[in-house]
């Protein structure tokens, strides 16, 4: 992945580390591509190169110490570094007096300039490339190297957030929401079917309010309808607001094909008065009758949410209160985070912390409940015939693995795939019929089947109905 560089001199190397979020692997991959256009060599064996871009994350104390635990590791390798991303944005200056070795850094709204600031960075200097208020977003133009596989890519549609979440510090990180028009996000798209993919997974902060900053009002429905042209199998939108999910987007999941009715909902707490703590006052009103609707629109729905324990002041009553709400709904993917306080951030300075013992204990208390659940979701899968995205695939044993409709790739589970009557496989990077024969807390087993299965089931059902 190198070219020769328009004044004819040997290309640099440049390494890559990427951590963090998808958002932050799409930004990423931009820099990998505009370094590739520049005439950069770009490897992802750091050992190659003596410049490392590394792209942190600073969402919250684990991720800032493997984003700093990485930085000393390189710089103690002898590598120069240009640090990226979140941790730059947050600390700016500080991350350039601590690291020596750190010859430039890079804020999350400035990362289109990565050519510049290495060639600024060859010339001697060091640079600070940090806008006080990240204003950019990238477009369909900005060049662009994917990471992932062939098969799956990460469209981001919109950046930064609007709400002001008291955990949350995203929005001193990313700025204020600002979204692509449709237009963009839909030549992107197509640009993506043609490399190949299978799977598009939009992200954004909050893809509920897509297009509120450009329209006046979200226009997530209107994106998905417009996505329905795009040739790629399966669409899925990560962080869907319930209170976002109006008639109108329930009606697009329900209408566009290739839109999966999965549904990624981060509730982070059930009780109104943990809510309102959290400045998600808004969301006090997402009750069963709201959940049960989305069902009821999209019978197929999976849903998956994540939640907080031991937010300052939340009670053990607080707590019983979210073990009855998540027994209730019954989830089909849960991820559970204890609260950890962030400078910047409202919540550092709330009254009546829980002990991170409490915490802790709670959130194995709440996975506890939730694993039983988990696998009675995936034991209603067997036996139906679904598509599998396979990929990886295993060539002494011929055993594939991928995903299903359900799971949606890094956060969720697998389908380990057997190869079907005489032998029926598939390579990674095509969907394949797949019947499911078993299921666990967070995984399917499957085999692959041919057009014969897939009429006998039809058939089947279609008697059934007229019985």
């Amino acid at each position: 992945m190198s070219s020769a560089r328009p004044n004819g001199s040997s290309p640099a190397t440049i390494a890559f580390a990427h951590l963090g979020c998808e958002k932050n692997r799409v930004d990423t991959e931009h820099m990998l591509g505009l370094l590739a256009e520049a005439g950069y060599g770009v490897s992802a064996d750091e050992s190659e190169a003596s410049v490392v871009v590394v792209n942190t994350c600073s969402f919250i104390q684990d991720a800032r110490e493997e984003s700093v635990r990485t930085l000393v590791e390189l710089a103690e390798q002898g590598k120069e570094l240009i640090i990226a991303g979140c941790l730059a944005q947050h600390f700016q200056e500080e991350l350039l007096e601590s690291l020596p070795e750190a010859r430039a850094i890079v804020g999350t709204g400035d990362y289109q300039h990565i050519v510049s600031v290495l060639e600024r960075v060859e010339a001697g200097e060091r640079v600070n490339q940090v806008s006080a208020t990240p204003t950019f977003v990238a477009d369909e133009h900005l060049p662009r190297y994917r990471t992932t596989s062939e098969a799956v890519a990460y469209l981001k549609v919109a950046e930064g957030c609007d709400y002001r979440c008291a955990f949350c510090i995203i929005p001193k990180l990313r700025g204020d929401q600002r979204s692509r028009p449709i237009e963009s996000i839909v030549a992107e798209a197509h640009s993506l079917a043609a490399q190949g993919v299978k799977e598009l997974v939009l992200i954004s902060q909050i893809s509920t309010n897509y297009g509120l900053d450009l329209y006046g009002r979200p226009h997530l429905a209107e994106l998905l309808r417009a996505l329905g042209e795009v040739d790629i199998p399966w669409i899925r939108v990560h962080y869907a607001y319930p209170t976002g999910l109006t008639a109108e987007v329930l009606a697009a999941y329900r209408d566009v094909a290739n839109v999966l009715p999965y549904l990624d909902l981060p509730l982070q707490h059930s009780h109104p008065d943990v809510l309102r703590a959290m400045n998600r006052p808004w969301q006090a009103n997402v009750r069963g009758d709201l959940l049960q609707r989305i069902r009821e629109q999209l019978p197929d729905a999976v849903l998956r949410t994540t939640f907080i324990v031991g937010f300052p002041g939340e009670t053990e009553e607080h707590f019983q209160h979210l073990l009855n709400f998540v027994a209730e709904q019954r989830f089909d993917h849960v991820g559970v985070f204890t609260f950890s306080p962030e400078d910047g951030t409202a919540a550092v300075d709330l009254p009546n912390p829980v002990p991170a013992a409490v915490a802790q204990q709670r959130r194995d208390r709440l996975m506890a409940l939730q694993q039983p659940i988990a696998a009675e979701r995936n034991a209603a899968w067997v036996g139906r015939i679904v598509d599998v995205l396979v990929e990886q695939e295993n060539p002494s044993s011929g055993e594939m693995l991928g995903r299903c409709a359900r799971f949606a790739p890094d956060v969720d589970g697998d389908v380990r795939v057997l190869p079907g009557v005489g032998g029926l496989c598939a390579a990674p990077g095509t969907m394949v019929p797949v019947r499911i024969t078993a299921a666990d807390t967070y995984d399917l087993v499957g085999e692959v089947v041919g057009a014969a299965a897939m009429v006998g089931d039809a058939v089947a059902a279609s008697r059934l109905r007229s019985a």
